[in-house]
């Protein structure tokens, strides 16, 4: 998954609430004029996930943590915020019981050790899923996926709208990282030019040293629309999914005793998709798209 095991201390550091704040406020303009983004439908419309019965559940503990951008983070008022915390409060309204409702913000280091000592019920907060935490915990369905993307300079001149076009240009990508493993399986015929961090990368595209990079969708989509990037540049083809490159894609995390809560859970997810009120959230933090 984009959010990697950890969830991505590169990915946190660069999406601090200072430039998500100042990027979402700076492009609304530009925003409005274009097609409004879409999130794809992770649930199929017809299925239904039963309901289970949750009157003898006390309450229901949310953790996560406040250094995740745009999904979990203390706004400028010191008030919890952000895509997951949204999304705690619509799944606990779906299932009737906000009254019982708590959303609490912890070290992103404590969460697995916090719901395993029943300190809390779910943990919301961009953990990836692995293999050694399925033998410890059950996941719900994911409700968003981190793809990959890329991102061309507009001052090339690029001869078509597919990846294809970016045969023979030179195009960046961090070394060593799912995403370069990706852009040699998925596009061979790709001249890949590594870069030692995603800084230099993005400076090196600015700079047309190279003329697209390929890279985490999320990352892309802030920084073509911050000021960071002078409008040089704009996501490109794509979205690229892999769940074997990109891992299975955002999920809450339960306990493996609570298999009711987790259905419980699962259907109110599959409702809130099927509704637009997971499609509205995601417009709410994640207005450029990232598909």
């Amino acid at each position: 998954m984009i959010v990697p095991q950890q969830a991505s201390p590169t990915l946190r550091a660069f999406l601090t609430v200072g430039l998500f704040l100042a990027s979402l406020f700076s492009g609304f303009a530009a925003s409005a004029q274009q097609a409004a983004p879409s999130l794809p439908l992770l649930f199929d419309a017809r299925e239904r996930l039963a309901r289970p019965d949750l009157s003898s559940l006390v309450r229901l503990r949310f953790l996560t943590s406040v250094d995740f951008p745009p999904f979990n983070f203390t706004d400028q008022n010191g008030k919890l915020s952000g895509f997951n915390v949204d999304l705690a409060r619509e799944i606990c309204g779906e299932l009737e019981i906000s009254d019982k409702c708590q959303i609490q913000a912890i070290p992103f280091a404590d969460l697995k050790d916090a719901l395993a000592a029943s300190q809390g019920d779910a943990v919301i907060a961009g953990l990836a899923v692995t293999p050694d935490l399925r033998r410890q915990f059950v996941f719900s369905r994911p409700y968003l996926m981190l793809p990959a993307r890329f991102v061309r300079n507009l001052a090339v001149p690029v001869d078509g709208k597919t990846a294809a076009a970016l045969a023979g240009h030179p195009v960046g990508v961090v070394k060593g990282t799912v995403h370069e493993a990706m852009l040699a399986a998925f596009f061979p015929a790709l001249k890949a030019q590594p870069f030692d961090t995603k800084d230099s990368l993005l400076a090196a595209l600015k700079d047309r040293k190279v003329d697209a990079a390929f890279a985490d969708a999320l990352q892309l989509s802030f920084w073509v629309s911050s000021p960071a990037s002078d409008r040089c540049c704009a996501l490109f083809d794509g979205p690229y999914l892999s769940e074997h490159f990109l891992g299975e894609g955002m999920t809450i995390m339960l306990r493996q005793k609570d298999s009711v809560l987790t259905s419980a859970i699962d259907h109110a997810l599959a409702a809130l998709s099927r509704s637009g009120r997971l499609q509205e959230i995601y417009l709410r933090y994640f207005p450029y798209g990232l598909y």
